[in-house]
């Protein structure tokens, strides 16, 4: 996906509105403001584009009166709120292997950020790039991943982890005295070229608290294929919009919010996308629709009621109408010139 289309989990938001209601906060009201529908954050697989996490963040801070909210986010983060990637951390052998699972599977929470592993000798850093324009307030994504990521470790491992040193790639606030508190015992670097996490490399031994083998074999093949469904072009999204269409048409039309969750966008940034390319949603749907009526109107085994039903529409005579508004003919006429034919 272009990084300008970047998209990350809705349970990155779901923290986020999370520990701001814990501040007092309105969650209702922030989601309203920041363009957020709060039914999607009820998808655990769900998608949300980054321009939105970007609204949010500072009417966040704002509506907590914590300018420093995203230092504060890791202490509300717990590993299994973060879904499917997060299994595959839980159930990983090591931290080496976690840390190794979160740079591969890093897309299916964030593809418009990339954590990498430096070794360093004894040390070993968690290095966090920013690869989408969309980001236009960089410290809020650097620090609240830097931590969360501590805190995961922390947690996996049950060990009060020490970090060796923290960079981060923006200029130096007014007053860092909080973020040499979060990040203590370690120096803090502002402005630097990238950002990252420094810590022991013997950490990466570290044993995963109960982790199961079983389950990661269960959960690392669905974490590859969300992968590769979140990595396919974008190029022909209205021909993979028809192709979701034509799976989920199963007795009833498929939403809009269905198709976008099934190629791992959020509803409106499918609509954005469809209109850049010339669609919109029920164009596309009644396309399929028209397609496949005229298919099964060729088969003479499928009456009208069957076809209509197939098509996912209520009753017949909605069918009816439908068919001939995108043909001028009515479904009985269409058949009996193709039989004429």
């Amino acid at each position: 996906m272009p990084s300008a289309d970047a998209t990350l989990s809705v349970t990155s938001a779901a923290l986020l509105l999370h520990a701001a209601a814990q501040r007092g906060a309105d969650a209702a009201a922030l989601s309203q403001a920041a363009g957020l529908d709060a039914s999607q954050l009820h998808n655990p697989d769900g998608r949300l584009p980054i321009a939105t996490m970007q609204r949010l963040w500072p009417l966040a801070a704002a509506a907590t009166a914590d300018p420093y909210l995203d230092l504060h986010l890791a202490e509300h983060a717990n590993p299994a709120q973060f879904g499917l990637l997060a299994y595959v951390l839980m159930h990983s052998p090591t931290l080496g292997a976690a840390v190794q699972q979160l740079c591969r599977y890093q897309d299916i929470a964030c593809n418009g950020t990339r954590t990498s592993l430096r070794r360093l000798g004894a040390s070993i850093e968690l290095v966090v790039e920013l690869t989408s324009p969309a980001i236009v307030h960089p410290h809020f994504v650097l620090n609240s991943e830097l931590l969360v990521y501590l805190q995961m470790l922390r947690m996996l491992s049950g060990q009060p982890l020490a970090p060796e040193a923290v960079r981060l790639a923006y200029p130096a606030p007014a007053d860092a005295r909080e973020h040499r508190r979060v990040f203590a015992p370690a120096p803090v670097q502002f402005g630097t070229p990238d950002s990252a996490l420094r810590l022991p490399a013997a950490v990466l031994e570290l044993p995963v608290l109960n982790a199961d083998p079983h389950l990661l074999a269960l959960m690392e093949p669905r974490a590859a294929a969300l992968l590769a469904r979140l990595q396919q072009p974008t190029a022909a999204l209205p021909d993979r919009v028809r192709h979701e269409i034509v799976r989920l048409l199963k007795g009833a039309a498929p939403t809009l919010a269905a198709v976008a969750d099934a190629l791992c966008l959020g509803s409106r940034t499918l609509q954005l996308h469809l209109r850049q390319a010339g669609h919109t949603y029920q164009q596309l749907l009644d396309e399929v629709r028209r397609e496949l009526a005229e298919q099964h109107l060729h088969d003479q085994h499928h009456s009208t009621t069957d076809i209509a039903f197939l098509l996912g529409f209520a009753e017949p005579s909605v069918f009816v109408r439908s068919f001939k508004r995108w043909t001028g003919q009515t479904p009985g006429a269409f058949r009996r010139a193709a039989v004429a034919a």
